[in-house]
């Protein structure tokens, strides 16, 4: 399994933590949190990442090296001068993706069963599966309908009441949705989802439990209270 993590922004959210370095490198507990989830893929049986970097990008190459600490085979796709967005990035990074891949966000640290994931995915037979959760509303807006095992409906910006689920941080394709993305420009992978979704070529992969993120100060607290907790040390 190859996984894509999208870690070009700038993580403004973050402010004086991302002065000076990327949004993946941002300590957790004592360890940048890239690490955490190099680890946590590679536990989950992804064996090859592609990191898509832009902001700070030459510090994540030089801390993730060959990938062989975690076991991974690594490369790197570098937006340059340009910062490309979620989904111009993808698209540069295209000559590296396997036929089918994960695309997970570069602040996600997600616990749930990764080969189930792709099984679902396989047996889908479509362009793409988005993992949500019915947050009904919790965390931040719902964004997502779906319908039996689809996703109906994507709207990040705009999202009707009926929208119940968001997406978790963790999607797959299949290579020839990069055929949607324009070349050297920036655009958002949300897009893809949004056009997806209306063709009903976007499965849907449902779990029951809250996501972890850092790309907001009380995302990086919450985090840094599980892992903590699993620790055996006090919050």
């Amino acid at each position: 399994m190859q996984a894509v993590i999208i870690a070009g922004g700038q993580g403004t959210r973050l402010g004086a933590l991302t002065k000076e370095i990327p949004k993946p490198l941002v300590p957790v507990v004592g360890r940048p949190f890239l690490d955490r989830q190099l680890e946590l893929l590679a536990s989950q049986g992804i064996d090859q990442v592609v990191l898509c970097i832009g902001h700070f990008g030459g510090q994540i190459r030089e801390f993730v090296g060959n990938g062989s600490h975690w076991g991974l085979e690594a490369a790197f796709s570098e937006d340059g001068p340009t910062l490309l967005g979620t989904g111009g990035c993808l698209k540069k990074a295209e000559p590296l993706l396997a036929e089918r891949f994960f695309m997970i966000w570069g602040d996600s640290y997600l616990l749930l069963d990764y080969g189930q994931v792709w099984r679902n995915f396989l047996d889908s037979g479509l362009a793409g599966l988005m993992v949500v959760w019915r947050n009904q509303g919790q965390k931040e807006p719902s964004n997502v309908r779906l319908s039996g095992n689809k996703v109906a409906s994507y709207d990040k910006w705009s999202p009707s009441p009926e929208f119940d689920c968001i997406d978790y941080g963790l999607s797959a394709f299949d290579h020839s949705v990069l055929e949607r993305i324009p070349r050297g420009q920036p655009y958002a992978i949300e897009q893809v989802f949004v056009d997806l979704a209306t063709e009903g070529r976007l499965a849907a992969h449902v779990v029951e439990h809250p996501y972890f993120e850092i790309g907001s100060p009380a995302g990086l607290a919450e985090l840094e209270q599980y892992i903590l907790q699993q620790e055996g040390q006090r919050p």
